[in-house]
């Protein structure tokens, strides 16, 4: 039987997380799935911001680095954050972006494997990462191997030191197994460093559980923390005495306001802080987090695999005769929160759909992104999307010149 709007709506009625909708600031007007790129924004983020603003920084000045908890926050902001990493309040802190953090987080783990000369990344991998990976690799004299994800536990040998990878890919969705990748790291006597950036605040992530060494997430897509949000790093409990960061900022030392000569490290977590915090950014992150209050983080996987899950039958039913193809996996229990379309014309029918209200992404060549931000999502809204892809195909709505034309921001 196809699946009616009717359908959706009945299983929008019935949805547990229902209510967190409510939770933000949308536009009726606008389907929203590029949750995978940037975070809908949660109410209470801009008039908790401006209060920041123009009571702690105007009225407080630099006292409010004492009074207002500035200095704190990145610690704060990280203990609020763990429980839905699976972490322990003193495992994680917030601060920088992703690509600095690991970078950081890569030498520290090659530091603790001197004598081993690889740092194993995966083929395919966000570019970006795999361009730290190599420069970190040339910067200590190691070598960068790159292998496919799901070749990475196999190609693991004596010299490989630290092994990176992400745990949701950026382009497919697919998920690794990280309990089983991790513990073939370790039998190896390796260090991992996961990328969550698709993965926190999307799938129900188990970093102290699955005994994961250090990882890296994202602050601005399923967190919501608003563009250019910081970056979270987890550090496992075990490792917290041991660290020894590249980048040994002020932020990092034991005591920043004594002005040694000498650098101090921070005990534990804190070690892994550089620069002075963000704070207007750090502000808006924190209160952006209360969105996830009393939220199951299982139950908003479950609804994001539903998602994906609704797309692909929908893709099956209206779109894969019109020339669309599928480029992530199938199986729900192996992919994240955002499902993949190809199409030879993706870029100009992506534009087309955000002229109508239908806002996705675009990742070349040909690669059509649509995330499901689990809290904000409806089910009616994936329905309603394909429906509008399928019309501006069979229209030929995206057969104008204008649309074909490259934007700065795909």
């Amino acid at each position: 039987m196809p699946i009616t709007r009717d359908d959706c709506q009945a299983l929008d009625a019935s949805d547990p997380l229902r209510a967190c909708r409510a939770r933000f600031k949308l536009d009726e007007n606008v389907i929203y799935l590029d949750g995978n790129s940037l975070g809908a924004l949660p109410r209470g983020v801009a008039q908790h911001v401006v209060n920041v603003v123009e009571r702690e920084w105007g009225e407080g000045l630099i006292r409010s680095w004492n009074e207002a908890g500035w200095y704190v926050s990145p610690a704060r902001v990280g203990a609020k954050l763990a429980p839905l990493l699976g972490a322990k309040p003193n495992e994680v802190i917030v601060t920088e972006s992703i690509s600095i953090n690991l970078f950081k987080l890569l030498v520290t783990a090659a530091r603790m494997r001197p004598d081993r000369k690889v740092i194993l990344a995966e083929h395919g991998n966000f570019p970006s990462d795999n361009h730290i990976v190599d420069s970190v690799a040339r910067l200590l004299g190691k070598e960068a191997r790159f292998v496919p994800a799901g070749e990475v536990a196999k190609a693991i040998d004596a010299d490989t030191g630290v092994v990176t990878l992400s745990h949701v890919n950026y382009r497919s969705a697919e998920v690794q197994d990280m309990a089983l990748v991790t513990q073939a790291v370790h039998a190896k006597g390796a260090l991992i460093v996961w990328d969550l950036a698709h993965s926190s605040g999307a799938v129900d992530l188990q970093l102290d559980g699955t005994k994961a060494d250090f990882a890296v997430g994202c602050g601005y897509k399923f967190l919501n923390g608003g563009p250019g949000a910081p970056s979270h790093i987890f550090v496992a409990e075990r490792h917290l005495g041991a660290l020894d960061q590249p980048l040994t900022g002020w932020f990092g030392h034991a005591e920043p306001f004594r002005f040694d000569d000498g650098y101090r490290r921070a005990d534990g977590v804190r070690h892994m802080l550089c620069s002075t915090p963000q704070i207007l950014s750090m502000a808006a992150f924190e209160k952006a987090l209360d969105a996830f209050e009393g939220v199951s983080m299982a139950e908003v996987e479950r609804k994001g695999r539903a998602l994906g899950d609704l797309m692909i039958e929908l893709h099956d039913e209206f779109l894969a005769r019109l020339g669309c193809g599928l480029a992530t996996l199938r199986d729900a229990k192996r992919r994240g929160n955002h499902v993949s379309l190809t199409h030879e014309a993706g870029y100009a029918v992506m534009r087309a759909l955000i002229e109508r209200g239908v806002i996705g992404d675009f990742r070349a060549p040909d690669v059509m992104r649509f995330g499901f931000g689990p809290l904000y999502v409806r089910y009616v809204d994936v329905h309603d999307a394909v429906v509008a892809i399928a019309d501006i195909l069979e229209s030929g709505a995206f057969n104008q010149k204008a649309l074909a034309a490259r934007q700065a921001v795909t």
